[in-house]
């Protein structure tokens, strides 16, 4: 079998007496969309960014394409990207002119046909001389999620991917991101707080409550375990720690 994309082991992130992540441990298999879900404080901000490396685990080990990040990170950062509506880029620059900055960046070929290919994909081609300083929130968030593709990644996180977003341009983000899936085999790790679209878009869910993982299993089977009719009434019971499971009765979190 080819070793998974991601494989968490043990990770945990302590802030003095405060647990913001405890003893995550799971695998995430190349070519799947996975949710990482759980209400505010649950640890998904702070596991996403122990994923790039920009924070350091207190305990535990990552490994992304079979690679220790805590030792060698910088030879998958290139295979990597991320994106989040509330990382903003430069205000004063240009659509276009961010684009080229961090393609310059990632050390991509062709900088501007890529460039094009991205506006096109995202419906900006029309705005793309406009400061980013300028745009609205839903038009920032196709901005950042055009930046994260550049570099064709092989892995990509996301942080909110359709936040602010009206319903026609985040069903076009959601269509992209399937068909990007289908055609490259990446791998999508995303962060959402829309329960729809995970059940819409992702084929697997690890939820997240207080730092730890309390659940995992496609979008179907945590709604049929859960005995819920969708997967906001599956979030909601975990977040009020209203969680009833099968043949186990109520269990505390």
């Amino acid at each position: 079998m080819s070793l998974p994309v991601i494989a968490v082991e043990g990770l945990s992130k302590t802030y003095g007496s405060v647990a913001a992540v405890s003893d995550l441990s799971f695998n995430i298999a190349r070519g799947s969309i996975t949710a990482l879900l759980g209400g505010n404080g649950a640890g998904k901000t702070t596991t996403l960014s122990m994923l790039l490396g920009l924070l350091l685990p207190t305990r535990g080990s990552i490994h992304l394409f079979g690679v220790d990040m805590a030792n060698d990170r910088f030879q998958v950062l290139p295979r990597i990207n991320f994106s989040s509506p509330y990382v903003d880029l430069p205000q004063r620059l240009t659509i276009t002119e961010n684009l080229r900055v961090y393609a310059r960046l990632y050390g991509v070929v062709n900088i501007n046909e890529r460039i094009d290919e991205m506006l096109e994909a995202l419906d900006l081609q029309a705005m793309r001389k406009r400061r980013y300083g300028t745009l609205s929130a839903g038009q920032k968030t196709r901005v950042a999620i055009a930046k994260a593709m550049l570099n064709e990644p092989e892995l990509l996180l996301l942080d909110e991917p359709t936040a602010s977003l009206d319903p026609d341009s985040a069903d076009r983000i959601r269509r992209y991101l399937t068909d990007y899936k289908v055609r490259t085999h990446a791998t999508i790790l995303l962060a959402s707080h829309n329960m729809g679209e995970v059940e819409q878009l992702c084929d697997d869910v690890i939820m997240l409550h207080r730092g730890g993982i309390v659940a995992r299993g496609t979008p179907a089977q945590l709604i049929a375990d859960f005995r819920r009719d969708s997967m906001e009434q599956v979030f909601i019971d975990i977040t009020r720690e209203t969680i009833r499971f099968p043949e186990e009765g109520p269990i505390e979190l």
